[in-house]
């Protein structure tokens, strides 16, 4: 048996309730793909998005969903030895990777104000729903997972003061008939790492020129770290906090809240709407 093959192998068998199992249910209950969709599947090189891939093959391997896939690497500026990195991994995976080329680190490092992270997370969803548009991909799935939702959660209420989450699936409003999908909306990256660990896998993390200054910058990358910490202590008085945090998110009780915003994004009070509480 190939390697790609036992690393299918655990995927399928070994981690079918953590991994298998979590992606099909997402897939079904967030109607993330429809027959005839073309999908972008986005590698960055991580952990979460080549087991992402490896996801898609086998889905469609099962049949259930006749769609087109395109596994796309996007190449912002990567040292020789991460874009070898990736490459390899991907031939160890036996995914079929396209990589395109930007500019991304190039520009980010000339900039001189702002957050780095920031603008660089902008330029890369640009280029790849424009990359999207040229391969006539109608989704674009990224590999974020069950505790990139719940951290996501808190650092809206912490940080943004509102109540909002990372959502499965999202309509490009700059991008017409684009969609954004998260088909590991349910995985937990504990579940992750023990994949990567049992099949001896080694991945890239960001790569970038800039990892070790976010890291100490006042910026959303030092914030959901520690946002990790928090509900990491918070698991200690309760262990199901993590579960709790993402529920929340489908029991919002409307007759226990100060305020909204609506679909158009009207803010509504309490006292604009409290009389219809009766």
């Amino acid at each position: 048996m190939e390697r790609y093959q036992e690393i299918e192998k655990s995927i399928i068998k070994t981690y079918r309730k953590e991994l298998w199992a979590k992606f099909a249910k997402a897939m079904n209950e967030y109607a993330l793909v429809s027959p005839g969709d073309s999908v972008m599947v986005c590698i960055s090189g991580g952990k979460d998005s080549f087991l992402m891939a490896k996801l898609f093959q086998e889905i469609i391997r099962h049949g259930k969903y006749p769609f087109e896939v395109h596994y796309v690497v996007m190449n912002p500026g990567y040292s020789e030895f991460n874009k070898n990195k990736i490459i390899e991994n991907a031939k160890i995976l036996n995914i079929p990777i396209e990589m395109f080329d930007s500019d991304i680190f190039n520009v980010v490092t000339s900039v001189t104000e702002g957050n780095p992270c920031y603008l660089c997370a902008r330029m890369r969803r640009g280029y790849l729903y424009n990359k999207a548009r040229e391969l006539g991909c109608n989704k674009i799935a990224l590999a974020h997972h069950f505790n990139d939702v719940i951290e996501t959660t808190l650092l809206s209420m912490f940080f943004g003061s509102e109540v909002k989450t990372m959502v499965p699936k999202l309509h490009s409003t700059n991008y017409p008939g684009l969609e954004l999908i998260r088909p590991m909306y349910l995985i937990k990256e504990d579940d992750v790492i023990a994949w990567k660990n049992f099949n001896n896998l080694d991945f890239i993390n960001c790569a970038c020129p800039f990892t070790e200054a976010c890291s100490i910058q006042d910026d959303s990358t030092s914030k959901r770290k520690a946002m990790k910490k928090l509900i990491k202590d918070l698991k200690e008085l309760n262990p199901n906090i993590e579960n709790n945090i993402f529920q929340s998110m489908t029991n919002v009780n409307m007759n226990c809240i100060l305020g909204y915003k609506d679909f158009d994004g009207n803010h509504h009070d309490l006292v604009d709407y409290y009389d219809d509480l009766k």
